[in-house]
């Protein structure tokens, strides 16, 4: 009995040891295609593609930025063209995105720094963002953003 109790004692201690850097990399897996993701959204908008940034919103997705919420369809008819339209025009520095994974959920975070010249409107705003993205059967899809920024004070 005591032999049989310190087998699976041991076999415990072994998976326990082994599944703990698999599921470390399963993790920096999960992060690195989230945080791709986040990037190829931002290319697409940048890039002018509407249909690339779109497929990679969840049906579901919900977008919060200058103080209203739209769902993807409304973003779609509404803030979508503009977004592209800034993207393309002016380039934003972005500090480092954090990711952070739980399951099926994760979510990433960054600041920016925006400058330039937008509708003949000088721009220099600090902004900052928060996506939540969620696994589906096709990989990682966005499931909200929120988008808030304020006018940097001059140095």
């Amino acid at each position: 009995m005591i032999r049989l109790l310190s087998r699976t004692i041991l076999f415990a201690a072994l998976a326990a040891t082994l599944a703990t850097p698999l599921a470390a990399q399963a993790r920096t897996r999960d992060s690195a295609a989230v945080a791709a993701v986040v990037e190829r959204f931002h290319g697409a908008l940048a890039a002018g593609d509407s249909t690339g940034a779109l497929a990679l919103l969840a049906p579901d997705a919900i977008i919060l930025e200058a103080g209203g919420v739209e769902t993807r369809a409304e973003y779609r008819a509404h803030h979508l063209g503009g977004d592209i339209e800034f993207a393309r025009a002016i380039r934003r520095q972005r500090g480092p995105m954090r990711v952070r994974v739980k399951g099926d959920v994760a979510w990433a975070t960054s600041t920016s720094v925006t400058e330039g010249q937008f509708r003949e409107r000088a721009i220099n705003s600090a902004g900052a963002e928060l996506m939540v993205l969620t696994r589906t059967p096709r990989g990682w899809r966005i499931s909200a953003i929120h988008w808030s920024s304020r006018t940097r004070r001059p140095s």
